[in-house]
C-alpha cells in the first residue's frame, strides 16, 4: 500500500472525544502514515508499518488506540514499549493531550533512572495506558506490580532501535505476557532480519505500511535554529524582524487557530501581516496571496495546507514558529524560500523536547542546521537608527524641501530655536509610534532564575518585597508540557512589564502551575496574559482557588504548618502520606 491518499481528520472515523482535541486544535490533514494506519488500526488490524522518526508516528497509533480505551476500567489496556527514556516521555506527552476529552484517562511513563514508588503508587491508582523501555516494564512485571492480563493493544515503536540497544529477549518475554487476543503494531524505520522475525512470530496478519523517505538537498537555503528559551517565542521573532534584513516572510504554525492569533499579534506589533489557512475562502486565499506579492503585506502566517503551491519570489524569509508534525512538511515549508536563485533563510524554532524532530530534519535535508543567537537589543537599536538615516536621505535626495526650509527658518525666528533642536523635535515625531530604542523589545533574556537542585520551583523575592504584597496565580501550563520557571518569568515580564524581581514564588504541577504576583493585578493586565503562549499552551491566568472546571479551590498550607497526621519521615529524604490520605 504506497499510493497517497487525500483524506481528512474527520472522515477517519475517531471517537469523538478524541477528534474534538484534533478539531480545537485546528489541525487539517493527516500526514500519509497517519492516513493509512489510523483505519487500520481502529478496525483492530495488527499493523507492520516503515517509516522514518518525524513522519507522525506517534499519531497515527495514539489516536486510534485511544479512541478504543474503556476509561471506566482502571487497568492498563495499551502498552507501548520504547528504546529510550526521551521517546517514552515524548510519547505519553502526546498521549495525554490527545486524552484530555477522555474523563479518566491516565497514562503511565515508566523507566529506568526514575523513582520507582512514583511509578509503583501510580500504578495502584490505576491507569489506563502504560509507555515505557523494555528494561523497566520487565523489573515492574516481576515484581507483579504491572499486569497485563487486561491488555488490548502493544505498540513497538522504533522496533529496530530498540534490538539495536540488546532489548531483544525483553521484548520477547514481555510479549509473551501479554493476552494472545490483544492488537499489535510495530513501527521501525528499517527492517532488519530480527525485526521481521518478531512480526511474523507475533502479528496475525497485519496490514504493511511503507512510507518512503523523502530526502531533500535545498542548497540556496541557509537554515539555522533558535533553541526557544528565556523569551517567548513572539518576543524572539519580533526581533528576528527587527534585525534581519527582511523583503517577504511565512511564518509557519500548526494550527488554523493560531494562524488568526498570531498574524493578530504582530499586527498589533506594527508589522504588515495576515493569516492563511484552510478555513479562508479561495477568493480571501487569492486575496492574501496577492497582497504578500504586491508588497501589500510583508509577513504571511500559515498552516501546511494553506501554502501548498504557494510560490511568491519576494520571499526572503521562512520562520517554522511551531516545528512541523514531519519532515517532509519541513522540505515543503521550507522550500518556498531560495527561489529563482536566490538565497532564502529558514529559521526553525526548537524547545528542549523537540531536539529528536531537528536532528530527524537534518538527516532528511542532508544538511546541518545550524544555532542562531538572538539580536542584541544593540543591533536592533542600530538596525532602526541605521533605517531612520535611510529615510531621510532618501527623502532629501527625492523629495522638494523648499517650503519646509522655509518653515523652519520661520520657527526659528519666531521661537529663538537652534536648528538642531527642531530637527531632534521632528525626529522624535516621526519616530514616536517605533522608537528607535524601546524598552520592551530591548529587554535582553532575562536571567535563569536559581533552583533548588531536587525541585522545580522558583523563589523570587524583590527587594522590599513581601508575602503580603503578593497574590497566587494560576496558570494553565506545566511540567508535562515542559515548562521551566524561566519559560514563566520571561512570558510574564515581557507581556506584562513586570519586573522581574517582583515575581515570586512558581510551583510546577503536572498541568498547571502556581505563581506569586504582584496582588490585585488590573483586570487589563489579566486579560492581556490570558492568551499568552509559554511551552505551546495559553497561559489562561486566574487567581489561584477560583474554581476551574469543577476542582475545588486550592488552598495553600500556612508556611512552616505541618499537615494533619504529618509523621517524621523514617529515612533521610523520605516523606509518609498524611494520615486517610
Amino acid at each position: 500500500m504506497t499510493e497517497d491518499i487525500q483524506v481528512s481528520f474527520k472522515e477517519l472515523g475517531l471517537a469523538p472525544a478524541v477528534f474534538k482535541v484534533i478539531d480545537e486544535v485546528g489541525y487539517e490533514t493527516p500526514s500519509p502514515i497517519q492516513a493509512r494506519s489510523i483505519p487500520q488500526l481502529l478496525a483492530g488490524r495488527d499493523l507492520l508499518g516503515q517509516a522514518q522518526t518525524g513522519t507522525g508516528k506517534t499519531a497515527a497509533f495514539a489516536l486510534p488506540l485511544l479512541s478504543r480505551i474503556d476509561v471506566k476500567l482502571k487497568q492498563p489496556q495499551l502498552l507501548v514499549l520504547t528504546p529510550t527514556r526521551e521517546l517514552a516521555l515524548q510519547v505519553a506527552e502526546a498521549m495525554q493531550t490527545y486524552a484530555r476529552h477522555l474523563k479518566g484517562f491516565q497514562v503511565l511513563p515508566v523507566y529506568g533512572g526514575q523513582n520507582m514508588g512514583q511509578q509503583l503508587r501510580q500504578l495502584a491508582r490505576g491507569v489506563q495506558a502504560v509507555v515505557g523501555t523494555p528494561g523497566r516494564i520487565q523489573d515492574h512485571l516481576r515484581r507483579g506490580t504491572l499486569k497485563l492480563d487486561q491488555i488490548r493493544a502493544v505498540v513497538l515503536d522504533e522496533a529496530d532501535e530498540m534490538l539495536k540497544m540488546g532489548f531483544v529477549d525483553e521484548v520477547e518475554q514481555i510479549l509473551a505476557e501479554a493476552p494472545p487476543t490483544r492488537q499489535m503494531a510495530l513501527f521501525s524505520a528499517t527492517m532488519p532480519k530480527e525485526v521481521l522475525k518478531i512480526a511474523r512470530r507475533h502479528l496475525n496478519d497485519p496490514e504493511e505500511i511503507r512510507i518512503k523517505a523523502k530526502t531533500a538537498t535545498v542548497e540556496t537555503i541557509n537554515q539555522r535554529f533558535w533553541q526557544v528559551k528565556g523569551l517567548h517565542k513572539l518576543d524572539a521573532l519580533t526581533r528576528i524582524l527587527e534585525a534581519e534584513e527582511i523583503d517577504g516572510m511565512l511564518v509557519f504554525v500548526r494550527t488554523k487557530t493560531a494562524t488568526a492569533d498570531l498574524a493578530e499579534r504582530l499586527e498589533a506589533r506594527g508589522f504588515a501581516c495576515a493569516a492563511l489557512n484552510g478555513d479562508m475562502s479561495q477568493t480571501m486565499r487569492e486575496k492574501t496571496v496577492e497582497q504578500l506579492k504586491n508588497g501589500a503585506l510583508d509577513i504571511v502566517v500559515a498552516t501546511d495546507v494553506a501554502a501548498r503551491g504557494l510560490d511568491v519570489k519576494r520571499i526572503s524569509h521562512v520562520v517554522n514558529y511551531d516545528i512541523p508534525n514531519d519532515t517532509e512538511a519541513y522540505v515543503h515549508r521550507i522550500g518556498r524560500t531560495g527561489r529563482a536563485g536566490r538565497e532564502g533563510q529558514a529559521i526553525l524554532f526548537v524547545a528542549p523536547r523537540e531536539r529528536r524532530m531537528l536532528a530527524s530534519i537534518e538527516r532528511a535535508t542532508r544538511q546541518p542546521i545550524t544555532p542562531m543567537s538572538l539580536p542584541s537589543r544593540r543591533a536592533i537599536a542600530d538596525r532602526r537608527i541605521n533605517l531612520f538615516n535611510e529615510q531621510i536621505t532618501e527623502v532629501l535626495q527625492s523629495q522638494e524641501m523648499e517650503f519646509f526650509e522655509e518653515l523652519i527658518d520661520q520657527y526659528q525666528h519666531e521661537h529663538n530655536t537652534g536648528h538642531r533642536k527642531i530637527a531632534a523635535a521632528l525626529a522624535y515625531l516621526a519616530q514616536k509610534e517605533k522608537p528607535l530604542q524601546t524598552p520592551e523589545l530591548a529587554a535582553e533574556e532575562l536571567p535563569e532564575p536559581r533552583q533548588e537542585p531536587a525541585r522545580r520551583e522558583r523563589s523570587s523575592r524583590g527587594r522590599g518585597t513581601t508575602d503580603s504584597d503578593l497574590q497566587s496565580y494560576r496558570i494553565e501550563v506545566g511540567r508535562m508540557h515542559g515548562v521551566e520557571p524561566k519559560h514563566i518569568v520571561g512570558a510574564i515580564a515581557n507581556e506584562a512589564h513586570i519586573d522581574s524581581q517582583k515575581i515570586g514564588h512558581i510551583q510546577i504541577f503536572d498541568d498547571h502551575c502556581l505563581v506569586d504576583l504582584p496582588r490585585n493585578l488590573p483586570p487589563q493586565l489579566l486579560k492581556k496574559l490570558q492568551p499568552v503562549w509559554v511551552c505551546g499552551q495559553r497561559l489562561r491566568i486566574s487567581v489561584a482557588g477560583e474554581t476551574r472546571g469543577g476542582r475545588p479551590p486550592f488552598k495553600r498550607r500556612p508556611a512552616g504548618k505541618k499537615p494533619q497526621g504529618w509523621k517524621k519521615p523514617p529515612y533521610k529524604g523520605g516523606r509518609k502520606k498524611p494520615a486517610g490520605k
